[in-house]
């Protein structure tokens, strides 16, 4: 397992239009990634990256939709059959990722490890939707291959990660997870849990989660996986039943991204670096007083990043309008937006320092 130790890292959705700026930002973390830029490109949205390849799958770049269509899936199917086994079927082209192979390229080898991101197979089969606009997650037919299909993604890309960086891993993004506690949504936690976990008994290397919408932590912590990130800001006071599940979570070696900066312009215009790790450590406190575990092993298991991405300002007022730009001390200039995650980087770094040096973690870092 990694040694987390209070290190940065990040969301890989980036409001960015620029690629080697999202890509030198990313690589200021301590674990960096590669940046999805969906302002760049239709294609990078992360629905439509995990699509490529997939049968059935229609994409409209024009008018930035993705959808299934079940005669094509017939169709494709004997196709799909014959490169299914091929690793090239499951790679990220340039086509669908502007930044994956950039990334690659840099010298990653020194950074204390690296991370990919894949849309998770709830998610995704929930989002994308076929002819009738009913999600493809309730198809019998489809949703066992989505699994295998999205997990092949996954595997693939820690295996090119690797070849830069011994300590690397994937993360599947899953917002969806969060929709399978709803009476109506057909496909219910009990039935997601089963699948999950043999999904993550195929994942190679560390098997983890990342969720930033409504978070139910101890059905995330049950689901076999090794790394959990979520936006912890959101959650406020941790209620007892979650600190004790993450406790127990991090007894059996778990490691938890804690989504800590907000990138929003009203609650990050509220916070300073002092104010969240004050926040952090309150949380820290519960968990050690209902997961029985001390501040300092907290600390060595955790991960800091911001609470989400920020493709949009929530909080501007018109923040659905086109961002307001301004001029950088470089002369380039950024969104409202960019900002916005530029400075929750800058607070990660100044948060990471000061934890690090409260739990005497600094002295063994390498």
């Amino acid at each position: 397992m990694l040694e987390a130790k209070c290190r940065t890292t990040a969301m890989g959705i980036m409001p960015h239009a620029s690629v080697d700026r999202a890509i030198s930002l990313a690589l200021e973390l301590d674990m960096p990634f590669w940046p999805q830029l969906p302002n760049v490109s239709y294609f990078e949205d992360m629905y439509a990256q995990a699509s490529e390849h997939f049968p059935g799958i229609v994409v409209d770049e024009k008018r930035g939709t993705l959808s299934f269509d079940t005669a094509r899936f017939a169709q494709d199917l004997e196709q799909y059959a014959q490169v299914c086994d091929l690793e090239e079927t499951f790679e990220l082209s340039l086509d669908y990722s502007a930044t994956f192979h950039a990334f690659l390229a840099r010298d990653l080898g020194r950074c204390a490890a690296i991370r990919g991101q894949v849309i998770g197979p709830v998610s995704f089969g929930f989002r994308v939707t076929d002819e009738t606009r009913r999600p493809v997650i309730y198809n019998d037919e489809v949703r066992p291959l989505l699994f295998e299909f999205l997990q092949k993604k996954a595997n693939r890309q820690y295996a090119q990660l690797l070849t830069r960086n011994p300590n690397a891993f994937v993360w599947l993004d899953e917002p969806g997870l969060a929709w399978v506690f709803s009476a109506l949504s057909g496909y219910g936690d009990d039935v997601a849990r089963e699948e999950y976990r043999r999904f993550f008994a195929g994942i190679q290397g560390p098997k983890a989660l990342h969720l930033c919408a409504d978070v139910n932590l101890p059905y995330l912590l049950d689901l076999g996986t090794d790394i959990v990130s979520f936006d912890v800001y959101q959650i406020g006071g941790m209620p007892g039943k979650y600190a004790a599940a993450v406790g127990r979570f991090i007894q059996r070696g778990g490691v938890v991204s804690w989504g800590l900066v907000p990138t929003d312009s009203v609650n990050q215009g509220r916070e300073t670096p002092e104010t969240l790790v004050e926040r952090l450590e309150g949380i820290w406190r519960k968990v050690a007083e209902h997961g029985g575990v001390p501040p300092t092993a907290i600390a060595e298991k955790s991960l800091l990043a911001p609470a989400r991405c920020c493709l949009k300002n929530v909080g501007r007022v018109g923040a659905a309008e086109d961002a307001a730009c301004t001029m950088r001390p470089d002369g380039s200039t950024s969104t409202d937006e960019e900002r916005l995650v530029e400075t929750a980087f800058g607070y990660l770094k100044i948060i990471s320092c000061d934890l690090q040096h409260r739990y005497s973690l600094a002295n063994q870092l390498v």
